[in-house]
């Protein structure tokens, strides 16, 4: 274990300003989003679309790393270069998603755990060989009738815990994301409730497994309304609510929290953000990691078309110029109406 690099990564991964793009959909996951354009889910198309968001001139003032799937992180930009090495020549951190997806636990209908552990090590090696230099695994906790339950929260804990420990092992910042899923009609108080029983959970697993805090990054959820509940939480109700769990769960020696937008629509993920960033005393820096929030206007602008790619890049620029600006509090509305 490197830990001056993994503090190094660590630091400039939640540098001020900037954050990280989540390219790491699946082949299955980018299916459903290129059909709603109309484009066709081939690997060529799936590596021409990432090569213009990696491509988008400017973008790494704002965008400080970015998670690449194995297909993504093999494949190589126009000029012949992997993007691994394209993204760090533009000081862009390249990361790697390493778990394998969920499988239902047995005994415990309705809830998930994530799995991937088995060959992690060897993996991450070679990852890091590619040019890794962060990781991240996805657990998924419901809410629901009676769930989620302590085997749910404990299972998801502990693989956490080993995947990232297996990383810092590998010199690999580790980013740990448990998930609790916007579905549902539960109310924002349940949300908030869930959301600290996962964190609690999470970092004493962290713990167990000797897992040093300060090379860690959590990919949070934020504490919102379920999509289907009546009420839906206001901007700075989210904000505080978010916030004050995080205070009460997450180490400050923790170099920073990166937040997954999970359904939101573009502009409240940036609202969300640009609040939380706001508030005072703050034990670390806030940002985003980001997937369909920054890149929704880029894709649904291209449409397959390189005739697009301009303009896709310029609707990609700016969301991660907003959602930097979001991470420093100095996001506005108005700036998005003057861009348009």
């Amino acid at each position: 274990m490197d830990k001056a690099l993994l503090a190094k990564t660590a630091a400039a991964m939640v540098a001020k300003g900037r954050g990280i793009l989540a390219a790491d959909e699946s082949a299955g996951t980018c299916e459903k989003r290129f059909q709603s354009v109309g484009v066709a889910c081939t690997e060529e198309n799936r590596r021409n679309y990432r090569g213009l968001l990696f491509s988008t001139p400017g973008v790494e003032k704002f965008v400080s790393g970015v998670i690449l799937f194995d297909e993504t992180i093999r494949q190589k930009a126009d000029d012949g270069t992997p993007f691994a090495d394209y993204l760090a020549r533009k000081g862009v951190i390249p990361g790697i998603k390493v778990d394998k997806g969920t499988v239902e636990i047995p005994l415990a209908p309705g809830e998930k755990v994530t799995e991937g552990l088995d060959g992690l090590s060897k993996r991450l090696d070679e990852y890091f060989k590619l040019g890794a230099r962060f990781a991240k695994w996805r657990a998924v906790i419901t809410i629901g009738e009676s769930i989620p339950t302590h085997t749910c929260l404990y299972a998801n804990a502990h693989a956490l815990a080993r995947y990232a420990a297996a990383c810092q092992a590998a010199s690999i910042v580790p980013i740990i994301e448990p998930e609790v899923l916007l579905d549902g009609s539960h109310t924002v108080e349940r949300c908030e409730e869930v959301t600290e029983a996962t964190l609690r959970a999470t970092y004493a697993a962290l713990a167990a497994y000797n897992v040093v805090p300060e090379c860690v990054i959590l990919k949070a959820s934020m504490v919102v309304s379920g999509k289907d509940c009546p009420r839906q939480a206001g901007v700075q109700e989210v904000a505080e609510r978010t916030v004050r769990v995080l205070k009460r769960t997450v180490p400050a020696a923790q170099p920073g929290v990166v937040f997954l937008s999970g359904g939101q629509s573009d502009l409240d993920a940036t609202a969300h953000l640009n609040a939380m960033s706001a508030m005072p005393g703050l034990p670390w820096p806030l940002t985003f990691s980001y997937s369909r929030a920054l890149q929704n206007p880029a894709l649904k602008t291209w449409k397959g078309s390189a005739a697009n790619k301009n303009a896709a890049q310029q609707a990609f620029y700016h969301r991660a110029h907003m959602n930097g600006l979001a991470a420093q509090g100095k996001w506005k509305p108005e700036l998005e109406k003057q861009a348009a």
